[in-house]
């Protein structure tokens, strides 16, 4: 039998051990509960991946809104492709590939030249190799088409800087690499508004140099959709955000369409959805702002 000081003692020591116990409890749930990110819908409920995947799954078209240099949304990219190829024939496009570069694409995609070569023929982003090469050798691999979307860069700087009209002088050679003129444009919507303001001066150009981009691009995408296919597109997120921008000229075009977009934002603290982007998009993939940016 234990004395009663012994007894005590043993007391002492087991409520200690219950106390470090229900301490370490606490650090393994709050690690367990500290994320890189979060999904959320487009009304702010907390959702899942796996969510994401099977509404993407029954879609015609995906808008993968990123931010270009964000290393979560890019894993989260090569993820979903991965995840789709069995279930899904999938057509693949970016904004950061340019239309003027697609016969050079296509060359590297059937092995008739090397990456290098690919260097040297398109105008690939400083993050390409990190970031897009591995969609493009994802589409190589499995031997799928991959769309270079985007207007060349030339001809949105030519608008923003003297207008649609400046266009009006390009050879006819030239006019395949944009969408066909004159295309719709609405200048009353949130996203254009916004970088008007931001232009600091009473011109459309700015937003039209976006607007051209997004007709562009959601041309490219009717182009090259095919029955039964899927096309994932990765675009800059503030080209589908708030379904404008791309998703409002494939509308425009094909209201029968099944889109669902995806928005990437940052967020210091992840447990609810700011405020501001609820509606942002079908999915809104909020990363923590601590994570390190690519360069």
């Amino acid at each position: 039998l234990l004395s009663k000081n012994n007894a005590t003692a043993v007391m002492t020591n087991l409520r200690m051990l219950l106390l470090y116990w229900g301490l370490l409890l606490s650090v393994v749930a709050f690690s367990q509960e500290k994320k890189a990110y979060v999904f959320f819908d487009k009304k702010g409920h907390k959702t899942t991946y796996g969510k994401l995947l099977r509404k993407s799954e029954k879609a015609d078209v995906v808008l993968f809104g990123e931010y270009h240099n964000n290393p979560i949304a890019h894993w989260l990219q090569r993820t979903l492709i991965k995840d789709l190829q069995p279930k899904r024939s999938l057509i693949l496009g970016a904004e950061m590939l340019e239309r003027d570069n697609q016969e050079a694409l296509d060359r590297y995609l059937q092995g008739a030249i090397d990456q290098k070569g690919l260097d040297t023929l398109a105008r690939l982003w400083s993050n390409y190799k990190t970031d897009y090469k591995p969609l493009v050798d994802f589409a190589k691999k499995h031997q799928r088409p991959f769309v270079a979307t985007n207007i060349p860069r030339r001809y949105a700087n030519l608008v923003y800087k003297k207008g649609l009209q400046a266009l009006d002088t390009l050879p006819a050679i030239e006019r395949p690499w944009l969408v066909r003129l004159p295309f719709p444009y609405d200048g009353s919507l949130s996203q254009y508004v916004q970088m008007k303001k931001m232009a600091r001066h009473d011109t459309e150009n700015l937003p039209l140099a976006q607007a051209i981009k997004d007709a562009t691009m959601a041309e490219s995408i009717l182009a090259h959709l095919k029955p039964s296919t899927l096309f994932v597109h990765f675009n800059g997120s503030y080209h589908s955000d708030y379904f404008q921008g791309i998703y409002w000229y494939l509308k425009r075009e094909r209201p029968d369409l099944r889109i669902l977009t995806i928005a990437t934002t940052t967020q210091a603290e992840l447990r609810r959805l700011d405020k501001q982007s609820r509606g942002r998009a079908d999915f809104i993939l909020v990363v923590d702002e601590e994570i390190t940016p690519n360069d």
